[in-house]
């Protein structure tokens, strides 16, 4: 795991607004703390050993089997998970940028990369740091040329592409899909994913994951969102898009400031005068805004950073900094 993720603002104060995180700024939580505030008679008691309540409602709402589910501690923990049970099949392939913990957590198990050609092919749909979304029939192709195909759709309530169904991966056999109630209701502090797969992959999956892994305030949380989650989804998705592209061509009239496509609430930027931790030291320093420094990706510079869409006026007040940030720099 490498230091510097986006969101570390347990090492700053007093930020006025943090552009590093890609959660959505209009999900709110209030209704959620204040329920859990009620229930935390939980933590008094171990949590449930497979989540199995929460891998039934899961399965409820995709209409799919809760043998088909199986709940993690964040996506991130699935992540390591996959990597385990898979290690057998020794090769790895991973396209760049993309989220670190792929390739980590395949090192970590002793696999290789083999770019041209892995047994286990890792896929970010939609990518961070990009927000390249790929086609269904693009996925299609990819799982028949590698013998697993890991679809970490993480990202997947961030944009208004078509996604993968998991009845649509478990039909496919030999695709494993991740997701983050995480990111779909803004909750990173409690850590919850869950993976859709075959019942078989899930059960090899199971074999190898360490009981009492979710903790019992994640798991009352989830159930909860779930019967409880129009509040939350109702945060006008095409609009926070609509707002990103705006943004977008904001940044991109800057001189000196190139803004890389997405399908998401986040964009990939580059700075072609200083560097992406300048940058980032400026806005702290000036405004208390959190960029997130993306020159730690495998196959970035230290040109490159990366910033989530937030509420207008801050978006704005982000432009006219980065514009006077480059204006320092060009004399």
């Amino acid at each position: 795991m490498i230091k510097g993720h986006g969101d570390d603002i347990y090492e700053y104060d007093m930020l006025r607004c943090n552009f590093s995180s890609n959660i959505s700024p209009l999900i709110d939580t209030n209704e959620l703390r204040e329920y859990l505030s009620t229930h935390l008679d939980v933590i008094n008691h171990y949590p449930e050993p497979s989540a199995q309540s929460l891998e039934e409602r899961i399965a409820e709402e995709y209409q799919i089997s809760p043998k088909e589910v199986l709940v993690t501690s964040g996506a991130t923990d699935a992540i390591y998970l996959i990597a385990q049970a898979l290690r057998y099949e020794q090769t790895f392939a991973v396209k760049r940028p993309t989220f670190s913990e792929y390739a980590d957590a395949c090192r970590m198990f002793g696999y290789k990369e083999a770019p041209k050609g892995g047994a286990v092919r890792w896929l970010c749909n939609p990518n961070n740091p990009t927000g390249e979304v790929r086609s269904i029939d693009t996925l299609k192709v990819l799982s028949r040329r590698h013998h697993w195909l890991i679809i970490d759709q993480s990202y997947e309530d961030s944009t208004c592409c078509q996604m993968l169904t998991p009845k649509e991966v478990i039909e496919m056999q030999n695709v494993i899909q991740i997701h983050s109630m995480t990111k779909r209701f803004g909750i990173p502090g409690l850590r919850l994913g869950y993976v859709t797969a075959p019942a078989p992959v899930i059960e090899r999956l199971r074999a190898n994951h360490r009981p009492w892994a979710v903790n019992a305030l994640a798991i009352e949380a989830g159930l909860w969102l779930l019967d409880h989650k129009n509040p939350y989804e109702q945060f006008a998705k095409e609009d926070l898009i609509s707002e990103t592209r705006f943004l977008a061509n904001r940044l991109k009239s800057i001189f000196g400031i190139h803004v890389y496509p997405t399908e998401t609430n986040f964009m990939l930027c580059s700075i072609s005068q200083g560097s992406a931790a300048e940058l980032k030291e400026y806005l702290l320093k000036n405004h208390r805004f959190l960029i997130r420094d993306a020159s730690n990706f495998e196959g970035l510079k230290a040109c490159h950073f990366r910033i989530a869409t937030q509420h207008p006026d801050y978006n704005e007040e982000l432009v006219k900094a980065i514009y006077t940030f480059t204006q320092q720099k060009n004399g």
